[in-house]
């Protein structure tokens, strides 16, 4: 497995995969790895011969009082974990790579991003749906998988891509507990 962490050697690889005739599925995660997301990764396996993955912890999506800091990162780890699972490629982006001085443009997702989580955490969507669309237009999969155990969250993403008529299919992961 190949670890980038620039957008550019991203791009170089995936690049090349497509020019090769190559599908690739994506699986963004925080990191912190656990069975439930290596399930992820064997289900993007099975939509295609490339697979990326992601661990950005994402400062859009904790409030001020909330664990921003303390969120676990084990970036070594969890690469032996994906390499295990049959990643391909490891995408870590620093802040500025995914958040550049300025930026100003987000994603404020409406009809099911409201209630049940947002009713706790109302920032919380809005840096979700960003970070994603951040990542789907740096990694242009053709296949992105996310786990049902945050189905609200996967509603989300799935209205946004439909919304935004992105050449993305979004699989659903059924969701794997650790006992």
């Amino acid at each position: 497995m190949r670890t980038v962490r620039t957008a550019e050697g991203l791009t170089d690889a995936v690049t090349a995969w497509k020019e090769a005739g190559a599908k690739i599925a994506f699986v963004p995660t925080m990191g912190a790895l656990h069975e439930g997301h290596l399930s992820l990764i064997t289900i993007a396996r099975r939509q295609a011969p490339r697979v990326v993955a992601s661990i950005f912890v994402n400062p859009t999506q904790f409030a001020p009082h909330e664990d921003f800091s303390s969120y676990p990162r084990h970036p070594a780890r969890d690469g032996a974990l994906l390499a295990r699972a049959g990643c391909d490629l490891l995408f870590i982006p620093d802040r500025e790579t995914v958040y550049p001085e300025g930026f100003g443009t987000w994603i404020d997702p409406q009809g099911a991003a409201l209630g049940l989580e947002s009713a706790f955490r109302p920032h919380f969507f809005r840096g979700v749906a960003t970070v994603v669309m951040k990542l789907f237009a740096i990694v242009q999969p053709q296949v992105a998988v996310f786990g049902k155990k945050d189905y609200q969250q996967l509603m989300i993403i799935r209205n946004m891509v439909r919304e935004f008529a992105l050449p993305i299919e979004i699989v659903a992961g059924e969701t794997v507990r650790a006992e």
